[in-house]
């Protein structure tokens, strides 16, 4: 069944919405779902496996009349954009788990298609904050973006300065703004590396107050701050310190370094493995998609697609375009071009495959069949040949390098829990 979603409501919201959709992919990402009283719960919500991102937005621009008594002005607009939400965000992260439904629309029409596992959930709640950037810039020439400060420690009243946010440490909620929103979502662009740059504050936080001068400043510092004993990013340092602050500026001199130039350049053909989780995206919220992908009921070939981080879509891109280039030259009717490519996760594997056929098999009522079938035999193949492996993610394709302007595709997720001598027999012989 197709399924529609809100495009946001506020031109920040629409905005909010197409970062999303961009980040996380268009069907994990739904704009304004609703609660059992059909009245709103997020302004976005995000679910992918345990990880549930509850995002609320909002604007107040009292700051463009450049107010004579900042200091006023300032409480008001924290209090309406900062404040109400926070409270409103440990609501929404109440009702999740309280198991209550939630639906698409007001009118209750459309259940929210992700089911939620309320034994494993983890919730992210993230407030947007628009209208203070240029009051940010003005009130300190430091403060090279219009970013708001943030603070997570307990509050303290006494300590209530314009543009500096705090945020109690034991209910933690990341606050972005106008500036660094787009930051985040466009260097962070994978469920896996958006939520892996949140474990890693959320992490900080525990050890120690974490305060920084915008967000752009603490994501430079997570990307420049490596731990090489566990292998991954990190925020602050694992030693006894009290408090880690992030100075002003990180991000504006990371950003302009040489390594973010050549991250930036690796990164360009990872997004040919997002073009195609979009296509297929698309497809399923449409009711169109084809194989045995069923993504809105439990894992799928293309769940386990959207896992990969960034860096491993550089790989798998990388090996899919070189095979395409590759793909020999012949002038029989039907030709295959089978490759395997590995997953960052171990046990899982890849199974690309590009198939050249004739005009009249490929307009045939049963090419897709065919196709299929093929898909499933390669796939079979591959746990002959690598027993090891746990799972095997099928794509297969008319071969790009001959196709037309026009092309399909089809995913198949096999696992081998019931891996037995029959099915490995079938395999040999079908091989």
């Amino acid at each position: 069944m197709a399924i529609s979603k809100s495009e946001g409501v506020s031109p920040t919201e629409r905005l909010l919405a197409e970062l999303c959709d961009r980040t996380f992919l268009r069907l994990w990402s739904y704009p304004n779902p609703c609660r059992d009283d059909g009245k709103e719960l997020c302004d976005l919500l995000v679910v992918f496996e345990n990880e549930v991102l509850i995002f609320f937005d909002r604007e107040n621009r009292r700051f463009d009349q450049n107010p004579e008594d900042v200091d006023l002005a300032w409480r008001r607009w924290r209090k309406e954009v900062i404040d109400k939400q926070v409270a409103t965000a440990h609501g929404a992260e109440r009702y999740i788990r309280s198991g209550r439904s939630i639906y698409l629309d007001p009118q209750k029409n459309q259940p929210f298609p992700i089911p939620i596992d309320l034994s494993q959930v983890r919730c992210h709640k993230i407030v947007v904050a628009h209208g203070v950037k240029e009051a940010c810039k003005r009130a300190s020439s430091a403060n090279v973006s219009g970013s708001l400060a943030i603070s997570y420690d307990e509050k303290d009243e006494r300590f209530d300065h314009p543009f500096f946010v705090q945020i109690d440490r034991k209910q933690p909620v990341h606050i972005l703004d106008t500036e660094n929103l787009e930051i985040a979502l466009n260097e962070l662009d994978t469920i896996f590396d958006f939520t892996a740059y949140l474990d890693a504050k959320l992490d900080a936080i525990q050890r120690h107050a974490l305060s920084y001068c915008g967000e752009e400043d603490a994501i430079a510092h997570y990307f420049l701050n490596f731990d090489e004993t566990k292998n991954r990013h990190m925020i602050g340092t694992l030693d006894a310190f009290e408090t880690v602050h992030i100075g002003e500026g990180e991000w504006f001199d990371f950003e302009r370094s040489e390594p973010y130039a050549r991250r930036k350049a690796a990164n360009q053909t990872s997004y040919f493995w997002d073009r195609l989780l979009q296509i297929t995206s698309n497809n399923a919220l449409k009711g169109v998609l084809g194989g045995n992908s069923k993504p809105f009921h439990g894992k799928s070939a293309l769940h386990f697609m959207a896992m990969e981080p960034r860096f491993s879509r550089r790989g798998l891109s990388d090996f899919m375009l070189k095979s395409i280039r590759n793909f020999p030259e012949s002038d029989e009717p039907l030709v295959r071009n089978v490759s395997l490519m590995p997953s960052f996760y171990e046990g899982t594997v890849y199974v690309f495959l590009q198939l050249k056929a004739s005009d009249d098999l490929r307009n045939s009522e049963t090419y897709r069949e065919v196709r299929s079938g093929m898909l499933e035999i390669a796939c079979g193949a591959a746990k002959l040949r690598m027993p090891a492996i746990k799972r095997v993610i099928g794509i297969a394709t008319d071969a790009p390098k001959f196709a037309g302007k026009t092309n399909s595709e089809d995913l198949l997720l096999m696992e081998f829990e019931d891996w037995n001598a029959e099915r490995r027999a079938y395999y040999e012989e079908a091989d």
